[in-house]
């Protein structure tokens, strides 16, 4: 039987950026998220994991931002209210970095997408469950999910870049049995 490992929420983050202006990045995150985890943090090889974000957390410090990445510019996210994440496969590079293969749906188009996970390592906490910790890194480009919404500037380029770079700080909890 694989563990029963869940997220920390309270220890774990979800984080993006994107250049705003060609000149400087914009940083967010989301706030809620859930992880369905099957599998060994020990043995990612036959881990499986799916992740849910609700779109309607995300925090870029700005609430009228945040009310534009939610409207049907961006994210719809009255008609698309989650973003998921379904791993296909994980590969070992080494002792400790991985990466990790899965489907990313986002305004309902789903694409393969391959991000890079490094292995923090495992110990035990003073209640005795042992936890994990992960930090996972990777890039989108918007368009591939329908997020086109920009305005060009009149020295050149665009308001909000291509590419997204995402995140994540994550630790595990495996309770006892």
């Amino acid at each position: 039987m694989m563990p029963n490992y869940q997220i920390d929420q309270d220890h774990s983050s979800i984080h993006f950026s994107v250049k705003h202006m060609m000149i400087a990045k914009v940083r967010g995150e989301f706030r809620e998220f859930r992880f369905d985890l099957n599998g060994d943090p020990d043995a990612l090889e036959q881990a499986s994991v799916t992740v849910h974000i609700p779109v309607a957390s995300i925090d870029t410090r700005s609430a009228d931002r945040d009310a534009h990445l939610k409207s049907a510019d961006f994210f719809d996210a009255e008609k698309y209210p989650e973003i998921t994440f379904k791993t296909k496969s994980f590969r070992k590079l080494s002792d400790d970095e991985y990466e990790v293969t899965g489907d990313l749906t986002i305004r309902d188009v789903t694409r393969e997408e391959t991000f890079k996970v490094e292995y923090e390592g495992s110990g035990s906490d003073p209640w005795g469950n042992t936890r994990s910790g992960f930090e996972v890194e990777g890039k989108i480009k918007r368009e591939d999910y329908n997020l086109t919404w920009n305005v060009a500037l009149e020295t050149g380029g665009v308001l909000v870049g291509s590419d997204i770079k995402i995140q994540l700080h994550l630790e595990v909890v495996h309770g006892k049995e």
